[in-house]
């Protein structure tokens, strides 16, 4: 598997292609804004008709990253489904499917903003959890440092040959890493967004996902 290494508040982390983020020392894979259950939401809020398989292929994805890291533990940053209701009207077969995931692993869900974290399923439901040097919540705090946390959902452009490619983007600086959306149906905000330049040092970097990772300048 192609991923991209680099050095974070004293720990060393991997980006994979997927928008996962592993801890090898700690065999910790680490996802965010999964926001299962987002096309029976929009459904049933009466929005845009999607394909209802969005949950089915995350949770694959995810199955898959868990498969080739053998990750311990699994941190999941928030908005891991799209609503409170997404959770509870998740079909038996994707319950299923988590509660094979979680087995054998310790599991944490941490609690975002568009839902206060899947307590009726498995594993432990936190605020923030710390580790180590590194701090895992689900939004960004001013002042932090050794931060790890989602909401934003990045997305970064390399410019090249007179083309370009914007995919889902890791931005890291000195203090903070907030990774991309792990969701089959999430989308993104540039990294140029002022709300993304206001958080990131004047030095950050972007890590690309997709089948070659490539690790680049924030672009502002």
């Amino acid at each position: 598997m192609n991923k991209v290494e680099f050095s974070f508040a004293g720990q060393n982390l991997s980006a994979l292609p997927s928008g996962a983020l592993w801890w090898p020392e700690r065999k910790l894979l680490c996802v965010s804004d999964l926001h299962l259950g987002k096309s029976e939401r929009m459904a049933r809020r009466g929005g845009t008709i999607l394909p209802p398989y969005d949950s089915q292929d995350s949770l694959d994805r995810l199955a898959k990253d868990l498969e080739h890291t053998r990750a311990a533990t699994v941190v999941c940053l928030g908005d891991s489904f799209d609503d409170l209701d997404a959770s509870l009207s998740l079909p038996g077969a994707e319950r299923l499917r988590i509660a094979t995931l979680q087995a054998g692993r310790r599991w944490i869900w941490i609690e975002g903003n568009h839902d206060p974290g899947p307590v009726e399923l498995g594993g432990t439901h936190l605020a923030e959890w710390t580790c180590d040097t590194l701090s895992f919540r689900h939004i960004a705090q001013p002042g932090a440092q050794g931060e790890i946390s989602g909401h934003y959902h990045p997305k970064a452009t390399l410019r090249a040959g007179g083309r370009s490619i914007t995919r889902p983007a890791f931005l890291f600086d000195s203090n903070r890493l907030i990774l991309p959306a792990f969701g089959t149906y999430t989308g993104g905000l540039r990294s140029s967004d002022q709300v993304l330049t206001g958080l990131m040092g004047p030095k950050a970097l972007a890590i690309l996902t997709g089948p070659k990772p490539q690790m680049i300048p924030m672009p502002r």
